[in-house]
């Protein structure tokens, strides 16, 4: 198997140290959401304070499980609904369904990289070690490039 670095197609989860919104404007972004759209604490309050959006997020009557997408500057911003109600927690199988709708999404508008944060893991609870799976599995077979940031 050839390293990451010699190939330029195939899929690649790359971890980095750092602010999320510091990353190319030309990466698509992704966080967790539930679906009352509520974004008041967390990573979800900078999404919410950059991008705006929150009446036409909740229009797309996106469920547990898929995604919500707004356009913004020739990007696209994920919304991964997770959960019904701010105050619950997601499952392994509704962020897993929730990446497969926004792998669907990426794959049909040819996405090539997508930025996020340890989706899952910080007021939801999820444990990255399972995350990180769950993306790997999800997106082995693309060649979207995912890189994950942590402060």
């Amino acid at each position: 198997m050839a390293s990451g670095n010699s190939t330029k197609e195939g899929f690649q989860l790359e971890e980095k140290t750092g602010d999320l919104f510091t990353c190319p404007a030309t990466s698509s972004l992704a966080h967790c959401i539930s679906q009352d759209v509520r974004m008041g604490k967390g990573i979800a309050v900078p999404f919410k304070k950059k991008f705006g959006g929150v009446e036409e997020i909740k229009k797309q009557g996106v469920k547990p499980g898929g995604v919500a997408v707004l356009k913004r500057d020739g990007r696209f911003i994920y919304y991964l609904i997770t959960k019904v109600k701010y105050s619950d927690k997601p499952t392994y199988d509704s962020l897993r369904a929730s990446l497969e709708a926004m792998k669907d999404h990426c794959l049909k508008h040819n996405v090539k990289t997508v930025a996020m944060p340890r989706i899952g893991c910080g007021l939801d609870l999820l444990k990255w070690e399972e995350v990180s799976i769950i993306l790997v599995e999800t997106f082995h077979d693309t060649d979207i490039c995912i890189t994950v940031y942590s402060l």
